[in-house]
């Protein structure tokens, strides 16, 4: 695994998609785009899906990300085509301990990892924290419908 920090933005992309019984069906998918602004996220995003989708589309939607690490699988497990590659949204709640009152506090935290299944993603995290000297709890992980991350090469 490795892992990237940046600013990342949440883009929707609205576009008529050829059905397999031949019909259009306007469909909108889900893009994280790695970016200083919501300008260079548009045109970061326009850019890679110019290549992608034939016709007429639109960014519908952009939002800044509640994430600002983002785990990726190593380009081998990718090659390997074992599964479909999906994104999980990573709750993690690292725990520390108030000074002056000796309480455990939680300080909630967001990542994205790539995995091939739910149980690969928690394992996934679970190989980057380790590497950490933080004490955590996988306070939540849920599949996204994001389709692809887009780097800032």
């Amino acid at each position: 695994m490795r892992s990237k920090t940046s600013t990342w933005f949440e883009c929707k992309v609205r576009y008529e998609q050829m059905q397999e019984n031949g019909n259009q069906k306007m469909v909108a998918e889900q893009y994280v785009v790695d970016a200083q602004s919501f300008t260079e996220a548009e045109n970061r995003l326009m850019e890679a899906m110019e290549s992608y989708i034939s016709g007429e589309f639109e960014v519908a939607e952009i939002k800044k990300a509640p994430y600002r690490e983002v785990f990726f699988m190593e380009d081998e497990v990718l090659k390997s085509g074992t599964d479909e590659i999906k994104f999980y949204k990573a709750k993690l709640a690292f725990i520390t301990i108030d000074e002056k009152t000796e309480k455990e506090k939680r300080n909630n935290v967001y990542y994205l990892c790539q995995a091939c299944s739910l149980h690969n993603a928690l394992d996934n995290i679970d190989a980057v924290m380790t590497g950490t000297m933080f004490e955590y709890i996988q306070a939540s992980v849920s599949e996204t419908q994001i389709l692809e991350v887009y780097e800032h090469s």
